[in-house]
């Protein structure tokens, strides 16, 4: 039998307020020592009363508008209980049945194909303890919790299953994570744990719309990791229908270093969690005029961008989606035509050679050095760039040459036209120096000029870049071909 994978993503991120979700303890987290920003409210202490961050409820209002929700008149804070020593107060504020965003959608493109995705809801809740675990040398194993992430504030954005393979679900992250950088409420990470997805998979015969028992899978920390996990588990579950065993709602986690999956609970259902309103905290009202404010402040989101690009600056579809798919590296872009140097580029061809580079040499130089564009923006500044794509447009350096000078802008933060000329790198276009290599070349190449006058004229290609090293690179390419056959062609 023929089975259809069906996916629903369920992502978490971490909003970027600069206090927790319900106290005035510090978000920022990541590098501090362990229980350092932590208050009597945030460890779950008796008799503490919560406070809303009016931040967190904009940062999450902001994304369901730009996920096409219907933004809630009237919401409110629940309590979903649960035992897990993470949870400190033994309970987590969080919201049910009133969230602030119902009914949106997000748009994916697969194989050239766009899809359609539903957005279930887009609430806001708090995050939890981090459990550390720890072996001991005497074989035994135990955790311990660091408060610092409880009370964080943490969105969760709930998709419809309408996915159907481990690439679509890919695709959805990449452009969900893409939307929430681009609005500045969440940094993305999943790495560091800003973003994190838990995927529902069940598998039902193509034609039906009867679901086998739904699993979801936990504890993946990355775009391939999830798309792998994904993969692994529709192939388990198909594999045991096929030998007729039954299929279990529960929970599994994603072992990366083994590339399987493992149970590790039963599944719980919503009435497990004994939801309830939160007595310590009034329901909220959202005006319209507040959601106006809300919809003023949102900025230009991937595709719009996208879009400008290819008709402001003439750019290919190709370049444009992978310019804006990053809203750091669509900054950087369009920094770089900003800056003076590039007013001195061909208007035709400036914002495609800034495209090419960018996409090229810099991305080769952020993967070798593990970096991403924030990093490398401290490194070589929009100004470098652009005036070593003037130096190399005027011919003061040939291409191979500014890429070898791109690396030592990168190294040294010094200017192109310094090093240029602390290096002695520029191109050779006096034609009596050339004429001087090319006749050492001739005469030392007997051969290949007898082929090329025979006929053979990727004996030239050879030619040139004979003087092209023996002249270290600095030459410059068009002329020394033109020199090259004219020389051949004289004798």
């Amino acid at each position: 039998m023929n089975y259809e994978t069906i996916i629903g993503l369920e992502v978490h991120a971490q909003l970027l307020t600069k206090s927790k979700m319900f106290c005035r303890c510090s978000a920022d987290y990541a590098n501090a020592p362990p229980n350092t920003h932590v208050c009597p409210v945030c460890l779950g202490m008796p008799g503490v009363l919560p406070v809303i961050n009016r931040q967190a409820v904009e940062y999450t209002i902001m994304t369901a508008l730009a996920l096409n929700c219907t933004i809630a008149e009237y919401t409110r804070f629940d309590r979903k209980n649960y035992p897990y020593p993470d949870l400190m107060k033994g309970y987590q504020i969080s919201q049910y049945n009133l969230p602030f965003g119902l009914g949106g959608s997000l748009t994916i493109e697969v194989d050239g194909q766009k899809k359609q995705a539903g957005i279930t809801r887009v609430h806001l809740e708090e995050d939890v303890a981090k459990l550390v675990h720890y072996d001991s040398p005497d074989g035994k194993s135990y955790s311990l919790v660091d408060v610092n992430r409880s009370g964080v504030p943490l969105m969760e954005i709930v998709g419809e299953p309408d996915l159907r393979s481990p690439e679509e679900a890919r695709q959805y992250l990449i452009k969900l994570r893409s939307i929430l950088q681009y609005l500045g409420v969440s940094t993305g990470n999943m790495e560091e744990g800003s973003f994190r997805c838990d995927a529902n998979i069940s598998i039902r015969p193509e034609g039906s719309d009867k679901l086998l028992a739904k699993v979801e899978v936990k504890n993946m920390n990355s775009f391939k990791a999830v798309y792998l996990a994904l993969e692994y588990e529709a192939e388990r579950q198909r594999k045991a229908a096929a030998e007729g065993k039954r299929l279990v709602q529960e929970t599994r986690g994603w072992l990366d270093e083994k590339g399987k999956t493992v149970s590790q609970r039963s599944k719980e259902y919503a009435h497990d969690y004994r939801y309830f309103p939160e007595p310590d905290l009034p329901p909220l009202v959202i005006t319209r005029e507040w959601v106006e404010e809300i919809v003023a402040k949102l900025p230009e989101l991937p595709e719009a961008r996208r879009d400008r690009f290819v008709s402001q600056y003439g750019l290919p579809l190709y370049d444009a989606n992978l310019l804006t798919g990053l809203r750091a590296v669509a900054d950087y872009f369009e920094d770089c035509l900003k800056t003076d140097a590039f007013k001195q580029l061909p208007a035709d061809k400036g914002a495609k050679e800034v495209a090419n580079w960018l996409l090229g040499e810099a991305s080769r130089i952020m993967n070798d050095n593990n970096i991403d564009i924030v990093a490398f923006s401290k490194r070589v500044s929009p100004e470098q760039l652009g005036e070593l794509l003037v130096l190399n447009s005027q011919d003061v350096v040939n291409t191979a040459t500014a890429k070898y000078v791109f690396g030592e802008v990168f190294k040294t933060g010094k200017n192109p036209a310094e090093i240029i000329d602390d290096k002695r790198l520029s191109q050779i276009s006096d034609t009596r120096a050339l004429d001087e290599e090319i006749g050492k070349v001739l005469a030392a190449n007997p051969q290949p000029v007898a082929d090329y006058k025979r006929g053979k004229t990727q004996s030239l290609t050879f030619l040139v870049g004979q003087v092209m090293r023996a002249t270290r690179g600095r030459a410059n390419p068009k002329l020394v071909t033109e020199q090259l056959k004219k020389k051949l062609e004289e004798g």
